[in-house]
This record gives structure tokens, sequence and C-alpha cells, in this order.
């Protein structure tokens, strides 16, 4: 994490805490965190079910990774960041429990993502969600990426994926001074 980053991960609630998933505490609160977010706005789908039972198997092992947010030691939010060829990751389950909205949490999970993609080699970052989610589409425009039309989207799909959208990663840090 940068120091812009953990200047920013700062708030009354504490610090937040952003680390590589390890052991079922985390493996449970990264199903438990998509979970309620999934089924308060839609329904849980099968590919849900196989990456949130399985990150490491459909995550980790094809070289991606699972990123779990703390703060005071309790799990707050969740990224996953998907690799899908050289170059080419998709950003996906970013989930934030409901009583930390709205406090930034989302926004440091994604400049993280970010951050390890390019530390990755990434060169290409999609990602899909829905028109339904406002905050979180304001957010990734903020954060520099641009929409895709649904032809170009490279990945099969969610039922409840409507928007679609990728950044291309260069040596610019998109994001990071905007982080709050």
């Amino acid at each position: 994490m940068t120091d812009t980053t953990k200047a920013s991960a700062r708030t009354s609630h504490g610090a937040v805490k952003i680390a590589p998933m390890t052991g079922t505490a985390d493996e449970r609160a990264f199903y438990d965190l998509n979970a309620e977010w999934i089924t308060a706005h839609f329904e849980m789908e099968p590919s849900d079910v196989q990456i949130l039972n399985h990150p490491h198997r459909e995550v980790i092992e094809p070289g991606g990774q699972v990123y779990l947010a703390h703060r005071e030691g309790r799990p707050v939010g969740c990224v996953a960041l998907m690799a899908y060829g050289p170059g080419v990751y998709k950003v996906a389950k970013m989930a934030v429990s409901p009583d930390h909205r709205g406090q930034g949490t989302g926004r440091q999970l994604m400049v993280h993502a970010m951050e390890q993609a390019r530390r990755l080699g990434a060169q290409t970052l999609y990602l899909a969600s829905s028109s339904r989610l406002v905050p979180a589409i304001a957010l990734y425009t903020s954060l520099g990426f641009q929409r895709l039309s649904a032809e170009k989207w490279p990945f099969a799909r969610f039922a409840r994926a409507d928007v679609f959208m990728c950044l291309t990663l260069g040596s610019q840090e998109a994001g990071v001074s905007d982080a709050t």
C-alpha cells in the first residue's frame, strides 16, 4: 500500500489494513461479505457460488488474489483480482459490509487491487457491474475505468451485469492521488 493509500485509510473508526486472504476466517468473510450484497440486490448465481466457495481454485491458483480489508481486526471488505492471461486481469467480488459503506473502504480496496495488478504486470483491468449499483459505477469511473459495449466484454457474464468497464494500466497512478 502506498503512503497515500495508508494515509487515506485512516478514519474515525481506525485504519483499514488490506492484505491477501489467509486462512478459513478470511475465506468465510469473503463469502459472507459477497453473499450479503448479492442477495440484498440480486440472486446468487452458480458462478458466484463457485468463486465464493472455492477462492483458491477459482482465483488464486490461476494467478490472482483475494484481498481483505480489516478495521480493528474485523473484516469489513474484500476484492478479488482474477488473472485471465498475460497482462489481463479482472476485478471481481468487491464487497464492503453495510456498516462501513460510505467511508472510503471500497475506494481503498479498488486502489489496492489496481496497484497489485500493476505489480503483476497487468496491462488491462476489467470489471463488470450493474447499473443499479450507482455508487459503485461512480467509484469505478472516478478511478479511470471506461465503459465498454457488451459486445466487447471478453468474459462470461453474470445475469445482473449490464455495465462493463475497462482500464488500461500504465505507469501513471490512476486514482491514487484521489484516494480518500
